[in-house]
């Protein structure tokens, strides 16, 4: 779907007029109108605000265009409800909910992670828990977060 498509649906979906969602997010109506026809694109701010006024993800207004995944244990974002936000609210799409919550990370060493993730992820193949440990460090090593 196109982000006009999707500006036009999001605000149709929470009942509002050009004019309504022009004004909360500090932009003229022409200006939505614009958007809606797909003859130009929000700027970054106003992407932003868009973002927190529906919240949804600014992958999720420019119609997905990149995979996100968390930067801290490599889980793919496949939906908004598993993007971390900010303590003000906004999203952060580098991280998992579960990896970052209210400002702060919930792993605080990498040892911290690999202990969770050899305790908790299926093991159908018996692998050794030092190989396993090993396996998913070298994984976790190319996360931004970790190197």
């Amino acid at each position: 779907m196109e982000m006009r498509d999707i500006l036009k649906n999001l605000r149709e979906n929470n009942n509002l007029t050009q004019d309504q969602l022009a004004e909360r997010v500090m932009v003229t109506r022409q200006a939505v109108s614009r958007w809606e026809t797909g003859e130009t694109q929000p700027n970054t701010d106003t992407l932003k605000l868009l973002s927190k006024e529906f919240d949804v993800s600014i992958n999720t207004l420019l119609g997905s265009p990149r995979q996100l995944v968390c930067q801290c244990c490599g889980m793919p974002l496949n939906d908004d409800g598993m993007i971390s936000k900010e303590t003000d609210g906004s999203f952060n799409e580098d991280y998992c909910k579960w990896c970052y919550t209210e400002g702060g990370f919930t792993y605080a060493t990498k040892d911290s992670l690999l202990d969770y993730l050899v305790g908790h992820m299926p093991n159908p193949e018996n692998t050794p828990e030092a190989e396993r440990r090993s396996q998913f460090d070298g994984y976790l090593s190319q996360l931004k977060h970790w190197k």
